[in-house]
């Protein structure tokens, strides 16, 4: 369950009723983008995409020999997945991230692996991305100097369906691979095969995954005032003149997530609009309660120009309660109580003082945390990401800035069309 709480905007359901023609023609303005297959709005389908789900489970079957997951890829390629493999991996398969280009990291990696019970996964959209395709070549002669002919079984590709260098790399290789679809980018592809393969190998509940995806589609589709995505993507609305919106998650399992909200947020929106103004909030992550110790000094007493979202379970999976220990009386007050009921304490103590600071904060608090609450909040923040596209005027799915960055390194690196 994902529940809104916004005790301390007083003013908002007010705001809400107001409001309530414009969201519902932003969110009739985005589903008649559906019918063009240029839209990107694919993401909205994948929690009904069995038959890619019975696929992936299949190959995880097939391979039980790995114990180590590598997955080569960068920004939407690597941050769902390590998020979520993060929270909920059972499996014991470990997990490692080539989503950077330092040679030190990847030297180590290297060196600790056996390629024998390695599998790696490469993932990119474009089959382009030059990171991915230099670790990809570290990886591939790696994997062939160490196997000889087997390193086909320990390679296995995530991309465009039909182009690019991934693709045909696996045509002229029999390799296995799995297909990003044509109207899904990078930032909403966590539910396609981009997280679902890497989850299979941690042991995740896929299908409780999509299944809380699929309320948050439910919601988004239902009535103004059951909709959850729209009230959210209205608070973030009517604080748009703040320049931050701070994206705190007091949960450990989920420390990655704010870093897949970052990009979800700032590259989605962060756009010039049809009259060529500059719109866009800067996300920030933070994690509580380690946080607390870190930013909330700079929440409570700086700069009023920031809208915080607590993100905060309600129950525990599992609690561990605080033993009585003689000789310690100063920590008496939490004798026999929960590990959980401090963390709940927390968060409710840091809303409270950041809201009698001033600062404009709300909550979405997650049921537990569970593969089926997460996958109701993503692809929760997902639609609240498109419906503020609509309300900004900017396409919430190109990427324009970070295209000039791509091409600029190319030139450097001399790629050919790309020189001066």
């Amino acid at each position: 369950m994902l529940r809104l709480d916004t005790r301390f905007l007083p003013d908002f359901p007010q705001a809400f009723k107001e409001h309530g023609p414009l969201l519902l023609q932003a969110r009739e303005a985005l589903l008649a983008k559906r019918k063009d297959p240029q839209s990107m709005l694919g993401w909205m389908d994948l929690p009904e995409d069995t038959e890619t789900l019975r696929r992936i489970r299949r190959y995880r079957e097939a391979n039980p020999w790995v114990e180590d997951f590598v997955l080569l890829g960068i920004g939407g390629s690597a941050l769902g997945p390590k998020a979520l493999e993060s929270a909920f991996n059972e499996s014991g398969v470990r997990f490692h991230y080539v989503d950077h280009v330092e040679p030190e990291p990847v030297l180590r990696l290297l060196r600790g692996l056996d390629p024998r019970k390695t599998l790696v996964n490469a993932v990119s959209k474009s089959g382009a991305t030059a990171e991915t395709l230099a670790a990809l070549l570290v990886f591939l002669n790696w994997l062939r100097e160490n196997l000889g002919e087997d390193w086909r079984r320990h390679l296995v590709l995530t991309t465009d369906p039909r182009r690019g260098a991934l693709r045909a790399l696996a045509e002229k290789e029999g390799l296995e691979a799995f297909s990003i679809p044509d109207n899904v980018g990078g930032r909403f592809s966590v539910l396609s095969p981009v997280g679902l393969l890497p989850l299979a190998f941690a042991g995740m509940d896929l299908e409780a995954l999509l299944m809380g995806a699929r309320k948050a589609n439910e919601l988004a589709l239902a009535p103004l005032e059951e909709n959850l995505p729209l009230k959210t993507a209205l608070l973030q609305h009517l604080h748009r003149h703040l320049p931050i919106t701070v994206f705190m998650v007091y949960s450990e399992r989920l420390k990655y997530l704010p870093a897949w909200f970052v990009q979800l947020h700032d590259e989605s929106l962060g756009k010039r609009d049809g009259e060529g103004n500059r719109v866009g909030t800067t996300a920030v992550p933070a994690l509580g309660p380690q946080d607390q110790h870190a930013q909330v000094q700079l929440f409570r007493e700086g700069p009023l120009d920031k809208l915080i979202v607590l993100v905060v379970p309600e129950r525990p999976t599992e609690d561990l309660t605080l033993p009585q220990v003689e000789g310690l009386t100063e920590a008496a007050y939490l004798f026999g109580k929960g590990l959980f009921q401090l963390l709940k304490a927390e968060a409710e103590a840091t809303y409270q003082a950041l809201a009698e600071a001033g600062q404009r904060v709300y909550t979405l608090y997650l049921s537990e945390v569970s593969p089926y609450a997460v996958g109701w909040l993503l692809q929760h923040l997902m639609w609240q990401t498109a419906f503020l596209g609509e309300l900004w005027g900017v396409n919430a799915f190109d990427q324009p800035g970070v295209e000039l960055g791509k091409r600029l390194t190319f030139a450097l690196l001399g790629r050919p069309g790309y020189g001066s």
